[in-house]
């Protein structure tokens, strides 16, 4: 195992960790709901929720073929750069957006989320690459870990700016992103020579898909484990999505309080990988898998009932500890299964299963919404049927690393 490589490989998750933090989960999230389109009956979750779930079915409708075309092609790093500089683009456009620029936004956030999304299909698939199977789950902890601290500084950063001059935070996680990308495009394996143009390697993961899904379906395990994570990551990913909204509007956060928590919540999620990344190890990933999800019921349960700031806090807190093990845990758990050489073709069909899955859960959160006069409560509980489906069907699947298991 190269030293080095691994580091370049955390590293990228410090650098686009600072995104979804800035982005996706707090700042932009509460600015797009709040200034951009307004909320007052439920209408900026709505379309939050929407422009989020078609965002994920662009990246889950490519990202087979755009596996394929990294696999065959040569062409991994190439694409893996090319939708950081998508995302990096679409955000620093976020300078241009004024109040009631709704469709412009809109499509802005289309840009930058899709980038975002689609490189780390490609980043994902370098973890079996470089890591061998019995040290997975403590690099995937690693890289989640890093990314935590990641998140943390650009959180820490835009507290400055956030209420007084909004528009240098969009400068700032462009930056961030672009800047601390760089070492792992210089360490990271060199795209070998492909088989095929990517023209023809397009073609065939055109043609191919069928076959993928053929393969995936008879690997028994793998068709079970991608049917649970369907189900369980969509909860998770909706929590992320839709998180910031529901501490503003439910439980009366403002800007400033709203990162402050979510800082806290970083800390708790870099607990989380760390703490679980050798347990993911000794004990196997399903084991850390079904007790997280067990986490996540609760704390669903509990928001429904809660009022207060200080609760709602508590939770969150958990939430995040809960976020960063899952994440790391799942990610291990499907690079164990993963043939050799199908690296990035495989993390695409998980790329698939994961986005298309959170087409679902931001729309039934929105609409849920709507459809109760803005109660988001309601639309949790809807959400947390997610994290039961998905912790019993996981108890379908054998674990990949039960003959590793250390004593």
């Amino acid at each position: 195992m190269n030293k080095k490589q691994v580091g370049a490989w955390a590293l990228f998750d410090f650098a686009n960790s600072v995104y979804p933090a800035v982005i996706v989960s707090v700042v932009f999230q509460i600015y797009f709901i709040e200034t951009i389109v307004g909320n007052e009956a439920g209408e900026g979750d709505a379309l939050w929720g929407r422009a989020v779930s078609l965002s994920a079915l662009i990246v889950a409708l490519s990202a087979p073929v755009l596996g394929a075309i990294a696999d065959r092609a040569g062409v991994r790093k190439r694409f893996m750069a090319f939708f950081v500089a998508m995302c990096v683009t679409g955000v620093a456009l976020f300078t241009t957006l004024e109040p009631g620029m709704i469709l412009y936004g809109f499509i802005l956030f289309l840009i930058a989320n899709v980038g975002f999304e689609a490189c780390l299909v490609f980043y994902n698939a370098y973890l079996p690459e470089i890591v061998p199977q019995e040290k997975q789950g403590w690099v995937s902890g690693l890289g989640y870990g890093v990314g935590y601290a990641g998140s943390a500084l650009g959180l820490v950063m835009a507290l400055q700016y956030a209420t007084s001059n909004i528009q240098i935070v969009w400068i700032m996680v462009a930056g961030m992103f672009l800047v601390f990308s760089i070492p792992t495009f210089l360490y990271l394996p060199k795209d070998g020579n492909g088989s095929m143009t990517v023209p023809q390697a397009a073609v065939w993961g055109l043609t191919g898909f069928r076959e993928l899904w053929g393969e995936v379906m008879a690997h028994t395990e793998m068709r079970r484990y991608l049917i649970a994570y369907f189900f369980y990551i969509d909860g998770v990913l909706t929590a992320i999505y839709m998180s910031s909204t529901l501490a503003s509007t439910t439980f009366g956060y403002e800007q400033e309080e709203l990162i402050y928590l979510y800082l806290a919540i970083q800390i708790a999620a870099l607990m989380g990988a760390f703490l679980l990344a050798k347990p993911t190890d000794h004990l196997g990933p399903k084991k850390v898998v079904t007790g997280v999800l067990g986490l996540w019921i609760a704390i669903a349960i509990g928001i429904f009932f809660v009022e207060s700031k200080a609760a709602f806090a508590v939770l969150g807190l958990l939430a995040g500890f809960g976020l960063g093990s899952i994440q790391a845990a799942s990610r291990a758990f499907m690079a164990s299964l993963i043939p050799d050489g199908r690296e990035s073709e495989m993390f695409g069909f998980y790329a698939l299963c994961g986005k298309s899955s959170s087409v679902i859960g931001p729309l039934i959160f929105g609409q849920v919404a709507l459809m109760t006069g803005g109660n988001q409560k309601f639309s949790v509980m809807s959400i947390s049927v997610l994290f039961v489906v998905g912790a019993c069907l996981l108890q379908r699947v054998n674990d990949p690393k039960a003959a590793l298991v250390k004593i």
